[in-house]
């Protein structure tokens, strides 16, 4: 499809399909960036945070910390922060805990960065596409009332048609967003979950501080 036709195709669905078709550059850019960034977080790649903590539970600390401080991936930085903690001596216990929990929120957050975003297109998506359609239902039926009893039934399935491209293409935008949004919620759950069992394999493990 050339981008002759793609703008008339666009044109029909008026402003709302202009809408939509924003929605979906920004729905893929985001998802791409997203799937990147899990990437480079390392949020599929746990083995070397649990071959650390075994490590650590043996009483080999020193190895543990040298095995995580290069790695850059959410769980074991996490870990890091949570070894490090349980060996500050100018912490408590307690402390050292609080000290660990305000790292994973951080990395959390982190992990859940423009999933707002996602959940807003998902949710807006059908909603502009369902305006554009009753914004269009409403021209096709004045077109109809101005022509009479002269009015041509063709034409007037022709508006109709028009307007519901915007709610088709709405609910094209929201599906894969939607299923992005839980994709990407389920896999900051599982490194939040990891994140928990690491932190407090940590500090339960005998004479894990000094």
């Amino acid at each position: 499809m050339d981008e002759t036709t793609l703008t008339g195709f666009l044109d029909r669905g008026g402003p709302a399909l202009w809408v939509i078709a924003a929605l979906s550059v920004l729905t893929l850019a985001l998802i791409l960036w997203k799937i990147w960034r899990l990437i480079l977080t390392g949020a599929w790649s746990g083995a070397m945070t649990e071959r650390a903590v075994a490590l650590w539970q043996h009483g080999q600390a020193t190895e543990a910390t040298s095995l995580l401080r290069p790695r850059r991936s959410l769980r074991a930085r996490l870990a890091l922060a949570a070894m490090e903690a349980a060996q500050a001596t100018r912490w408590t216990e307690a402390q050292a805990r609080e000290e660990t929990t305000r790292v994973a929120k951080t990395l959390l957050n982190e992990a859940r960065t423009g999933l707002r975003v996602l959940e807003l297109i998902a949710t807006i998506a059908p909603l502009v596409g369902l305006l554009g359609t009753v914004l269009g239902m409403i021209a096709a039926f004045q077109a109809l009332q101005t022509s009479g009893s002269s009015a041509d039934p063709s034409v007037l399935a022709g508006g109709i048609w028009e307007a519901l491209l915007t709610t088709a293409a709405g609910m094209a935008v929201a599906i894969p967003a939607s299923m992005a949004l839980t994709w990407f919620e389920s896999v900051a759950d599982h490194v939040q979950a990891d994140m928990e069992d690491a932190a407090t394999r940590i500090f339960t493990t005998p004479e894990a501080r000094p």
